[in-house]
């Protein structure tokens, strides 16, 4: 959420900002604005609500220059969705800020400034660090030694550039929870929260480190730490490859990125599995001494890759024989927990930057965990570089809020963590050859299973009047049909709750009539006959079922039932095969209720913020 573009340069960096702007669309705004220094000597803003294009078509209709300028596309926290409360904010005319977070203490801070006669234009917390820089520097010193004064007045957590017009040739950034990466370029250098957003201008990049403050010019990068200590930090050079503009030929990031987990599951394997389990230091280096310790695996993570983390729980519990527990982050971060003794920390996330989930692997280090494990899609991100082992998932940017192939690779990733703790805690030959055989079968049988795209959408066409649904899964299932049932609410705005099809009769069955469908997911597993007696029980109450279901396991149509038959395939495995169907129903179903699929209302691609 939140995207902040900055540049510091000889040429004109408006189109700079935009561009970056647009590459930064997937994590979810609702305003846009810039601020440049222009030649004149003059602080200039121009701020839109709505998408990226109003800004850039606001600035077609009145041009604007600027060799030194920031940019910003909001995700609404304080204030609600106007003009005024988009960002850039100002101090005075003279102090221009951009900001990702929240100011915890900012109603304290907004009150004294409020005393020494600053006024207030916005109803946003980001507006208290222009105010706070301009006081600092009223006291005399450099933009720098303002900011770094400013911050240390702050709670909560933040990454801002603040730029200043009595000074145009440099910028003072600062980071506290929120990322921040610099790119570095040839006589100019530029800022952002993602290096996504600079890819067009630069491939090497500094990634800030929690506390930092950098000043930045055309030709210089200086960083202080969290004790005003000059500081270097290591320059990366990103191999990373992205066109934001490039659907290849899909008509939405989601539907081109569904079709894209073939090829990245087969990335996420390559190298990484031999023909009797995974290869040495694929979680990086010592992970095999950690592993041959580990007693217990405690997983955190927020939304999609909660889901992940639960279903790896029934892997790591059946076939490693290792006890397992997963919890959300922000509930994790926020009670007294008992931590095991030789217990490992996997952190899940597509980012790497989940505020919720950074926060919780910075607590497990001071309770005491063995040591921290996070798998992860962006190298050199927060999570990645705070981790003392490091799993990346290969999934390749993903543009789609609604995530999908970042899922499953996440998934493909814990069935290989399951070999490497199963090799250590005993597994069996004949169960490790058979989740072998199955991850090499895996890509494909997902493509045999995006065959069956058409029955879906004709299927979807029936989700046209619905509201509400109810997603059902057994065993390891279970996860599968809440990942099911979340992405149905993300893009479509149909509820859906997903339960275990053993807790039906416990209340959920109150529910049953013609209005409601049921989704359920039914592989040919030692399940199969419980679950068909949970089916009996929605048919003999009305319901109107639809089953994806293992082409073996003998479901049949009738005018209670659509049937989609799913490939057949092993297992282990069958978590992620079922995972395809319900991404593509809730794709078409999205489709037919008109909805922004790639951009849901409300929701943003990185949430940065608590």
């Amino acid at each position: 959420m939140c995207g902040i573009v900055g540049a510091v340069a000889e040429r004109n960096v408006v189109e700079i900002l935009l561009e970056g702007l647009k590459r930064l669309e997937y994590r979810g705004y609702d305003s846009a604005g810039v601020a440049l220094l222009q030649p004149d000597g003059t602080l200039t803003r121009i701020r839109r609500t709505g998408k990226v294009q109003e800004l850039v078509d606001a600035i077609g209709d009145k041009p604007a220059l600027g060799s030194t300028g920031i940019a910003h596309t909001r995700w609404a926290t304080h204030g609600g969705v106007t003009e005024a409360n988009a960002h850039p904010h100002f101090s005075s005319d003279r102090i221009a800020v951009v900001h990702n977070g929240i100011i915890e203490n900012y109603l304290s801070l907004k009150e004294k400034l409020a005393a020494q006669g600053y006024t207030f234009t916005s109803d946003t917390d980001t507006e208290t660090i222009a105010h706070t820089v301009h006081a600092e520097l009223q006291k005399g010193g450099s933009l720098l030694e303002a900011v770094q004064s400013a911050v240390a007045q702050f709670h909560g957590a933040y990454g801002t550039v603040i730029m200043d017009k009595e000074d145009p040739t440099r910028v003072v950034v600062a980071r506290s929870g929120s990322p921040l990466v610099i790119g570095l370029g040839l006589g100019e250098n530029f800022i952002a929260s993602d290096q996504m957003a600079l890819l067009p201008v630069t491939r090497r990049f500094i990634f800030l480190e929690e506390g930092d403050v950098a000043e930045i010019t055309r030709r210089t990068v200086k960083i202080f730490d969290v004790n005003g200590n000059p500081v270097e930090r290591e320059v990366i050079e990103s191999n990373i490859e992205h066109d934001a503009g490039d659907k290849g030929g899909y008509r939405h990031y989601m539907l081109k990125e569904i079709h894209e987990q073939p090829t990245v599951v087969r990335n996420a394997l390559q190298n990484r599995l031999g023909e009797h389990g995974v290869l040495p230091g694929i979680f990086g280096e010592g992970a095999q001494e950690i592993f041959a310790k580990v007693q217990h695996v405690q997983i955190i993570a927020c939304g999609t890759s909660y889901h992940a983390g639960m279903t790896a729980r029934y892997w790591l519990e059946q076939f490693a024989n290792v006890s397992c527990n997963v919890e959300i982050a922000s509930e994790f971060r926020y009670r007294k927990s008992v931590v095991h003794d030789n217990s490992l920390l996997v952190t899940i996330s597509q980012s790497g930057e989940t505020a919720d989930t950074l926060a919780a692997l910075r607590l497990a280090k001071e309770l005491g965990y063995m040591a921290s494990l996070t798998i992860c899609n962006v190298p050199g991100s927060s999570l990645v570089r705070e981790s003392d082992l490091a799993f990346m998932t290969r999934a390749g940017a993903e543009i789609g809020v609604a995530s999908t192939k970042a899922f499953t690779t996440q998934l493909t990733a814990f069935l290989m963590l399951t070999l490497a703790l199963g090799e250590c805690n005993g597994m069996e030959a004949e169960q490790t050859q058979a989740i072998v055989a199955a991850l090499n079968s895996l890509p494909a049988k997902l493509e045999e299973t995006l065959a069956i795209t058409q029955g879906i959408e004709d299927l979807a066409e029936e989700f046209a009047d619905k509201h509400h649904s109810l997603f059902l899964g057994r065993g390891d299932q279970y996860p599968i049909a809440m990942e099911g049932a979340l992405k149905l609410k993300e893009i479509s705005y149909i509820h859906a709750e997903a339960y275990a099809s053993g807790e039906l009769k416990h209340g959920p069955l109150a529910l049953i009539d013609e209005e409601m469908p049921v989704i359920v997911v039914a592989p040919n597993n030692e399940l199969l006959e419980k679950l068909k007696s949970n089916v009996e029980e929605v048919r003999a109450r009305g319901g109107i079922m639809y089953v994806f279901a293992d082409k073996d396991a003998h479901f049949a149509s009738d005018e209670t039932m659509r049937v989609i038959n799913v490939p057949h395939c092993e297992g282990p495995i069958a978590p992620i095969i079922y995972t395809i169907p319900l991404q593509l129903l809730s794709y078409y179903v999205a489709l037919i209720k008109g909805t922004d699929v790639d951009q849901p209302r409300n929701l943003a691609k990185s949430v940065t913020v608590e």
